[in-house]
């Protein structure tokens, strides 16, 4: 039975989950910033910036769409925190109704080819997204690489995006409204689906990624310690943990600065998003292996 909301004539409703999965850096969280027109994924040019499962939602006149954004899959390592980064797409892909598999351009490696495997185990439909194409010189070159590349019949549609350059963003949103079922919508229109906590944490972290990213890779946590809303501000302790001593002196920086400059861009970030002062205090603490340590990822909310 067709489902249409009452007032709209001939006005099919549907809603459903969709997962964007892809190796690490072909662009998912910056896709997924400009298609809901609002900041709900960290961004940065390193792996392992995304390292939860992020949901969110958009609401059209006659489709509700539910976002699942993955942790990149990238090549394997021995690392605790690796193992369980690499798992989280595969939680997601046999409860949605469509996966976005999204590749950067006409590059194709082995952990591409990892990726696509797992997507095909999927009984979702599929939409090729190739991001990045303002980065492909000759466009052709785009025809080539999906013939040589995919079976075209594997996947409900194929859309050439810039996500960077908001290129292509449109054609996802109306593919994605053919492809979803039909549904009554699940939620109310505007609902967050992670805590501030988590929100807050993640801005600090992502200002960590981008302001030490080439001396500190990704072997950085935030723990927000104390958070008071107030009706004018937020107050908020934070804690930046490291595995190392000499990674503690790299966060800090001489004489304090480079944490300052942390704490400076993240609140600039916070009040856009929150509307109101932040009042926000950061400090640099060692926990040594932590990223081989279940325990201690499980209490910096990384489940596994």
């Amino acid at each position: 039975m067709a489902i249409y909301r009452q007032g709209w004539k001939n006005k099919l409703i549907k809603c459903g989950y969709t997962t964007i999965i892809g190796k690490t850096n072909v662009g998912k969280s910056t896709f997924l910033n400009k298609f809901l027109d609002k900041k709900v994924s960290i961004t940065a040019d390193k792996s392992q910036t995304t390292r939860s499962n992020i949901y969110a939602i958009k609401t059209l006149e006659k489709t509700q769409i539910i976002f699942i954004d993955t942790p990149g899959i990238h090549k394997k390592s021995e690392k605790t925190l690796n193992k369980v980064l690499r798992k989280k797409p595969s939680e997601v892909i046999h409860d949605v109704d469509v996966v976005i598999f999204m590749v950067s351009g006409t590059k194709f490696d082995d952990v591409d080819k990892e990726t696509l495997d797992l997507v095909y185990q999927s009984n979702a439909k599929k939409i090729l997204v190739i991001n990045k194409i303002d980065l492909v010189k000759n466009k052709k070159n785009l025809f080539a690489f999906v013939e040589e590349t995919f079976k075209k019949d594997d996947f409900f549609a194929i859309v050439p995006i810039s996500a960077k350059n908001n290129i292509g963003i449109d054609l996802v949103e109306q593919e994605l409204e053919k492809a979803l079922p039909e549904n009554e919508f699940f939620y109310p229109e505007e609902i967050s689906f992670q805590s501030k906590n988590f929100e807050i944490s993640e801005i600090v972290r992502e200002k960590v990624i981008r302001l030490l990213g080439d001396e500190l890779p990704y072997e950085t946590a935030v723990v927000i310690e104390h958070l008071d809303d107030k009706k004018d501000a937020f107050e908020i302790s934070a804690n930046i943990y490291v595995s190392k001593q000499s990674q503690k002196s790299i966060v800090i920086g001489k004489n304090g600065e480079k944490i300052k400059s942390i704490g400076i861009a993240a609140r600039a970030d916070l009040e856009k998003k929150f509307g109101k002062k932040i009042i926000l205090k950061l400090w640099c603490k060692v926990q040594k292996n932590w990223v081989n340590n279940p325990i201690s990822l499980e209490s910096f909310g990384i489940k596994s």
